[in-house]
């Protein structure tokens, strides 16, 4: 997708938010090297409640490698990651039901199932029947069955999705793949929403109705972190922006802050970063496309 550092003079819709109540996401010093390739170098970053942050940078800056561990997917070489004042565990599964979800740049989906079986997958986190309640399908399993059915299809009416429960998820256009995926994340009801690239590949309706989601998805209590190269997207929906380069963040600010940076214009232009520490060339990881 090309990006466009301009954007329209229009309202957007973050101008007259308050201040965030307190952090919720932490994020100290993050640091990750794979050997002698230095993906993400010393970042900071901070997320409050009720905020919609953004995270952009060009190609292997190490975007989804920061994501990756935020969200238990990579031990930190260095630093470290708190919600809610407690540091994670790097483990995905105690990173979910500590209450953040995410979604990936590439879709993962259980392509064989249906629409409504991946969202009740996203479920499993916030259920406490074990492997006895489901052979003995007692009372109390069918109850809670029946609890997530219902959340789930909530999570799909919310999304556009409850008329399409029933189909396989490989059958859905790709707008309607994206938001299942969000579906998904949202049936572990998490405080903080991670979004890597949620409108890659969209036109521009697309970008707009999923600009809409992600409003309502705040609006629900639950804050978003971002990554995302359309610049129009990303400036009318976030409250603060970080640009990543080289593995470094080198601003953060407002819309204006960050669209007059000189440093952010010369990374987009694809001059090198002056100063730079990390070395020419090592700065993605190996799956890292961001």
């Amino acid at each position: 997708m090309t990006t466009q550092m301009t954007t329209s003079n229009a309202p957007t819709a973050v101008t007259d938010r308050p201040a965030p109540a307190r952090p919720l996401l932490e994020v100290a010093g993050v640091t990750m090297r794979f050997g002698g390739l230095t993906a993400v170098n010393n970042v900071s970053l901070t997320v409050g409640e009720g905020e919609i942050i953004g995270l952009i940078g060009p190609n292997g800056a190490g975007k989804t490698t920061f994501f990756n561990c935020l969200t238990g997917l990579y031990v930190p070489t260095e630093g470290k990651v708190a919600y809610k004042g407690t540091v994670l565990p790097p483990k995905p599964h105690l990173v979910t039901q500590a209450g953040i979800a995410r979604t990936f740049q590439n879709i993962r989906l259980f392509a064989n199932m249906t629409v409504l079986e991946n969202v009740l997958v996203g479920r499993h986190s916030r259920t406490r029947e074990g492997l006895f309640a489901a052979i003995l399908r007692g009372p109390s399993y069918h109850r809670a069955e029946a609890e997530s059915r219902e959340r789930a299809m909530e999570l799909l009416a919310f999304t556009g999705l409850a008329e399409k429960a029933d189909h396989l998820a490989r059958n859905l256009p790709y707008g309607e793949q994206r938001k299942l995926e969000i579906a998904r994340a949202l049936a572990s009801d998490p405080g903080l929403l991670l979004l890597d690239e949620p409108t890659a590949g969209m036109n521009p309706q697309e970008t707009r109705a999923a600009e809409e989601l992600v409003f309502a998805i705040r609006d629900r209590g639950v804050s978003i972190l971002v990554i995302e190269h359309d610049m129009r997207f990303i400036f009318n929906l976030c409250d603060r922006t970080a640009v990543l380069v080289q593995g470094q963040k080198i601003v953060e600010g407002d819309r204006e802050t960050v669209q007059n940076d000189e440093r952010v214009i010369t990374a987009y232009l694809g001059a090198p970063l002056e100063g730079a520490t990390a070395a020419e060339g090592t700065t993605a990881a190996p799956e890292d496309t961001q």
